[in-house]
């Protein structure tokens, strides 16, 4: 079993900036990855970035250049640096740990952007 539990979410103005952190505990050595995730109101939950075990990053193509995804699994911990927000980027923010055959999540934290 792994625990996630994140911190940093908030209510931010169009063009300011928010850093997200999710620290992990209990069986870290079984992940293959970690990365966050968001889901606004009527949509579905989407993919924002990822670093793999090995330190490979990716991210959506609407955040590429604005967020930065750093740490991961050496380190017990995944932070979220989200610059340059825009009111689109209002939602609920889910970290996530990945093993071969299970998924974890954390228990979410609102960003909310205005404009």
């Amino acid at each position: 079993q792994v625990q996630l539990v994140e911190s940093g979410g908030g209510l931010v103005q169009a063009g300011g900036s928010l850093r997200l952190s999710c620290a992990a505990s209990g069986s870290i050595f079984s992940l293959n990855g970690m990365g966050w995730y968001r889901q606004a109101p009527g949509k579905q939950r989407e993919l924002v970035a990822h670093i793999s075990s090995g330190g490979s990053t990716n991210y959506a193509e609407s955040v590429k250049g604005r967020f930065t995804i750093s740490g991961g699994i050496a380190e017990n911990t995944v932070y979220l640096q989200m610059n340059s927000l825009k009111p689109e980027d209002t939602a609920v923010y889910y970290c996530n740990a990945h093993a071969v055959r299970f998924d974890y999540w954390g228990q979410g934290t609102q960003v909310t952007v205005s404009s």
